[in-house]
């Protein structure tokens, strides 16, 4: 039974820092592909970034050249860093991992960002 649990989220000024941790268990492999969504309130959730087991990372234009995704296969977990954060990054941040035939997804943590 795969269990998704992200952490990190909290209250931030613009241009600050914050970085999120989320840790999958329950499952005996690497996950082919680990990364974050956000939604932000009255938006659609979005794709923010995804990394692969073997390095491959993508990002959604917003966040480039502030946001940096990481993995430790090992561990099964990702961590986002946010820098310079913006009004517009505020939303509840869910991490999401693809197994071989099944997407998993965790509760969210709320990012905060006052200007």
């Amino acid at each position: 039974q795969v269990q998704v649990v992200e952490s990190g989220g909290g209250l931030v000024q613009a241009g600050g820092s914050l970085r999120l941790s989320c840790a999958a268990s329950g499952w005996m492999f690497v996950f082919p592909s680990m990364g974050w969504y956000r939604r932000a309130p009255e938006k659609q959730r979005e794709f923010v970034a995804s990394m692969t087991s073997g390095g491959t990372k993508n990002y959604t234009d917003s966040v480039k050249g502030r946001f940096t995704i990481s993995r430790d296969n090992a561990k099964n977990t990702v961590y986002l860093q946010m820098n310079s954060l913006k009004a517009e990054d505020t939303a509840v941040y869910y991490c999401a991992v693809s197994g071989r035939t099944a997407d998993y997804w965790g509760q969210g943590t709320q990012v905060t960002v006052s200007s």
